[in-house]
C-alpha cells in the first residue's frame, strides 16, 4: 500500500485482522452462545447477519476474497444500523449504534484497500 509508510502496512493488517475477529465474534455469539448467549431470539434477519459475520469475518481475518467480504460486511452493518439502531433515534451515541457504524466504515475502507500484508491474497501474489 503506497499511501502507508513506516509501520503503516503492519498497522493496516492488524486493523483488518482485529476487525475481522471482532466481527466473527458477533456471529459466534449468535449461533454458539459463546461467551454469552445472544440476548434476542434469532429471526431470519439475524440468521443472515450471523452467517455474514461468521463467513465474512473469517475471510477478512485470513485475507481471502477480502474486498467482496468486506463490502458485504459493510453493507450488512449499514442495514443493521438502520434496522436496529436508527429506529431508536438518529444519533449513534444515543441509539447504541456506534460500534456497528465503525464496522460499516472500517469494512468499507478494507473493501477499497484490499487484503494487504499478512494475508492469503498477499502470499499468493509472491
Amino acid at each position: 500500500m503506497k499511501f502507508l509508510d513506516g509501520f503503516g502496512e503492519q498497522a493496516y493488517a492488524l486493523l483488518r485482522i482485529v476487525a475481522g475477529l471482532l466481527f466473527l465474534a458477533h456471529g459466534v455469539q449468535k449461533f454458539f452462545a459463546f461467551p454469552a448467549a445472544f440476548p434476542y431470539p434469532l429471526n431470519p434477519m439475524l440468521y443472515g447477519a450471523g452467517t455474514i459475520e461468521l463467513i465474512a469475518g473469517a475471510l477478512i481475518i485470513i485475507g481471502l476474497f477480502t474486498r467482496p467480504a468486506a463490502f458485504i460486511a459493510s453493507g450488512m452493518s449499514a442495514v443493521g444500523y438502520w434496522t436496529a439502531h436508527g429506529t431508536q433515534g438518529l444519533y449513534p451515541i444515543a441509539n447504541g449504534g456506534e460500534t456497528i457504524i465503525l464496522y460499516c466504515f472500517i469494512f468499507l475502507f478494507i473493501a477499497t484497500s484490499g487484503a494487504g500484508i499478512w494475508s492469503v491474497e498477499g502470499a499468493r501474489k509472491k
